[in-house]
């Protein structure tokens, strides 16, 4: 027992006199044996510890790299933000205006000379909703000519109140909107087309139900000159006229005239580069910071001896420092105000960025995409951060895998411990329940001896 470390005066075992009848806690000597022998499986919680932090720490670097991934991936999308195009009105108040990829880049003179309208029509008053009107037919014409349609509204038994037209019309999908208007003369019916311009225009060809109808706005296309050749559109959201471009028609001041400018989206452009170096410093930020030695604590992150992250921290570096051959000298992130820091974190040159991308947009796209100089720098990143976040065989994803095979390893060895370890107790309970019960005898034992010796004839007087 002296192999245990086991002091018996604190477990309740009072060894100043064998006669005390002091029996031992069993509980605690058997916990002091259990908790020495429990040094193997420390040793293996420890390791299960450190691999749930580095476990932590892969995943969070990991995660990063995905989202440098996206950024890179956004950069080199020949329908993404650098193939983005925008459309700026000198006067919003007359139009706004939006581009798709496909657009020209251009300038062009535009004049509005009338908006759109929807026709409508509008019934005079009757006292109340509910009023029966005579039944008959109302008969409506939508649009002109060859597309145009006609519509018959029957006012029957069924129908003849305002209400009852209301719900009529709006349940057929008849190309038209009813509605019921309140003022102070009653209540009037109003109608108006689904469509704008002279295509919806709503005209009363036949009325037989006695609720006389007024008109009140034509059908009319919207007119305007694009660089001085005259457009119609039905709506004042004109598409088609320019390729691409989307213009919105606000308002149709006579004699002015809005000078639209088409072009690459610079905004978008600059958005996507900006968070492509947030993307990369988060990153280059987190593994240097696995790499740091704390001169206080005098330690390093939990990942400091990982060789895996080492060789993806020499991959990142070496692809953010990629350059491609020609392209009027924009050739890496350097040219177009992206610089390195020592600790390999990137900076942004506002100013440079701007005047590249204002002045040298096509340059710049070529940096990142495809260029007669070589692979673009955007396409070469891509095709890395492919292979080393690839959910089976990349970098940080095979050594997550491994982390979680050999914590549970460690987890099957643990658990076999405990086990072992639960037969162990139940062995000692029984061992030293026997020692704490021969311990709590030994008085009556003692006195018992000592009775049969004191009976014992006195061995001086018998010799006698």
């Amino acid at each position: 027992m002296s192999t245990t470390g086991i002091n018996l005066n604190s477990l309740g075992l009072d060894t100043s006199t064998a006669t005390s009848g002091s029996g031992i806690d069993v509980t605690s000597v058997v916990a002091q044996i259990l908790d020495a022998e429990r040094a193997p499986e420390r040793l293996l919680q420890q390791q299960q510890a450190t691999l749930t932090n580095q476990s932590a720490a892969l995943t969070s670097i990991n995660t990063s790299l995905n989202a440098l991934s996206d950024q890179i991936n956004a950069l080199k999308d020949f329908s993404g933000a650098l193939e983005a195009m925008s459309a700026t009105s000198s006067n919003d108040a007359i139009l706004t205006a939006s581009a798709q990829s496909s657009a020209t880049a251009g300038t062009h003179l535009i004049s509005v000379q009338n908006l759109a309208t929807t026709s409508s029509y509008y019934s005079d008053p009757v006292a109340s909703p509910a009023s029966q009107l005579l039944t008959g037919t109302i008969t409506l014409q939508i649009g002109s000519g060859t597309s145009a349609s006609t519509v018959n509204i029957p006012v029957d038994s069924t129908d003849n109140t305002l209400d009852g037209l209301v719900s009529y019309i709006n349940d057929n999908n008849l190309g038209l909107t009813a509605s019921e208007i309140q003022d102070a003369n009653g209540v009037r019916l109003a109608l108006v087309s689904n469509t704008t311009g002279s295509a919806g225009d709503l005209n009363v060809t036949a009325n037989t139900s006695g609720l006389n109808l007024n008109k009140a706005n034509d059908g009319k296309n919207a007119s305007l000159t694009i660089d001085g050749v005259p457009i119609s559109s039905a709506s004042n959201t004109v598409t088609g006229a320019l390729a691409g471009v989307t213009l919105n028609l606000a308002s149709a001041p006579q004699g002015a005239q809005v000078t639209l400018s088409v072009g690459a989206d610079t905004t978008q452009a600059t958005q996507a580069i900006n968070d492509f170096v947030a993307a990369y410093n988060s990153v280059i930020t987190a593994i240097n910071g696995q790499f740091a030695y704390d001169s206080t604590t005098k330690t390093a992150g939990v990942l400091s001896g990982d060789g895996g992250l080492r060789s993806l921290q020499s991959t990142l570096l070496s692809d953010v420092a990629y350059s491609i051959r020609g392209n009027n000298g924009y050739v890496n992130l350097a040219s177009i105000g992206v610089d390195m820091a020592n600790d390999g974190t990137l900076s942004v040159d506002s100013a440079k960025l701007t005047d590249a991308l204002t002045n040298h947009f096509s340059d710049v796209r070529n940096l990142f995409q495809v260029t007669s100089g070589g692979t673009g720098f955007a396409v070469h990143f891509g095709s890395d951060l492919t292979a080393l976040t690839d959910p089976t065989q990349g970098i940080l994803n095979l050594e997550l895998t491994q982390n979680a095979n050999t914590q549970q390893s460690l987890t099957d060895q643990i658990n076999d411990f405990e086990d072992r370890m639960a037969d162990r107790q139940q062995v000692l309970i029984n061992q030293y329940s026997q020692v704490d019960t021969l311990l709590r005898e030994f008085p009556l034992i003692m006195a018992q001896i000592n009775g049969e010796l004191g009976s014992l004839p006195d061995a001086s007087t018998s010799s006698k």
